[in-house]
């Protein structure tokens, strides 16, 4: 008899037992799965993330490369500046050997510049905007559909693929 209640405690002890791991079971499986979900959503934002970096990176680098060239420009502006000088005064000493080759050499120069990406700014007759314009003076517009708007340029402006690296200084009708 003994032996009887022995094996049916043992019966009723091993199906609390059996519950008591399934149920174990079942919390262990649910935190599991919750910390999947977890590092699903932490991969899939650090992913995304990485995915952004790429891109601001190469938009960064391409900008990069097409400024490159802007101090080397803007250091070469003021030559460009005394080629236009020089054209001005060799045509008006009519000295015509004199007068084709500055043309030449400042044409050469002008075109490997603007193959670069320069491009100069026109300015005289157009609205004056202080965004775009650098205003030296004003003066007494000499007709009346020239107030506002650019009168003379000083100095010429030019861009680098459409970013100004220098503002044209020019004077304003009032």
């Amino acid at each position: 008899m003994e032996e009887e209640l022995l094996k049916e405690s043992e019966t009723t002890h091993n199906g609390a037992d059996s519950q008591k791991n399934t149920s174990e079971d079942s919390n262990e499986v649910d935190t599991l799965k919750q910390q999947l979900e977890e590092m699903k959503d932490k991969y899939m934002r650090l992913f995304a993330e990485f995915e952004n970096y790429k891109r601001r990176t190469l938009k960064e680098k391409a900008e990069w490369f097409r400024t490159a060239a802007e101090d080397t420009m803007s250091a070469l502006l003021p030559i460009l500046d005394d080629f236009d000088r020089a054209r001005k005064f060799s045509k008006e000493n009519n000295d015509e050997a004199w007068n084709e080759g500055i043309e030449l050499l400042y044409q050469k120069l002008y075109s490997t510049l603007k193959g670069k990406g320069l491009e100069q700014m026109e300015s005289n007759g157009e609205v004056f905007d202080p965004e775009m314009h650098n205003a030296i003076t004003e003066i007494p517009a000499p007709s009346e559909d020239l107030k506002g708007k650019v009168v003379d340029t000083v100095e010429k402006g030019y861009r680098l693929n459409d970013k100004i690296i220098r503002h044209p200084k020019v004077v304003v009708g009032k």
